[in-house]
């Protein structure tokens, strides 16, 4: 019996696809953290400084209402980051942090941040 060449080629493109796939698992899933959440204070590690200015919002999202604005030079007390939605195929994290300037909190995303936020999960 002959297989037929394009047979032969569509099988092994299966075989291949099946081997090199890696299988695709359920991950937890990461809470957005809504308008208006606000996080307690999980990072206890030493306080940091922001980069050159940063919107402190309500939620993990632009959409949200901005709360104040982290300045340059302003020191945050860093509470804990969680997840923002995704914008497209990227997702970024947020921090939740007081301002100890102006006593301001707030969640900013953490690629604004000079060494990217809390490394603390938030848990939700």
């Amino acid at each position: 019996m002959r297989i037929a060449t394009p047979r032969v080629l569509a099988a092994a493109l299966v075989v291949t696809a099946a081997v090199f796939t890696p299988a695709v698992t359920a991950g937890p899933a990461h809470a957005v953290a809504a308008c208006g959440k606000k996080a307690g204070d999980k990072d206890s590690s030493t306080w940091h400084a922001t980069a050159g200015g940063a919107n402190m919002r309500s939620g993990s999202s632009t959409g949200c209402h901005i709360n104040g604005l982290a300045a340059r030079g302003d020191v945050l007390d860093y509470h804990c980051y969680t997840w923002g939605a995704w914008q497209g195929d990227q997702r970024y994290s947020w921090t939740y942090a007081r301002n100890t300037r102006t006593g301001v909190e707030g969640w900013l995303r953490t690629d604004t941040l000079s060494d990217f936020g809390s490394d603390v999960y938030c848990g939700f």
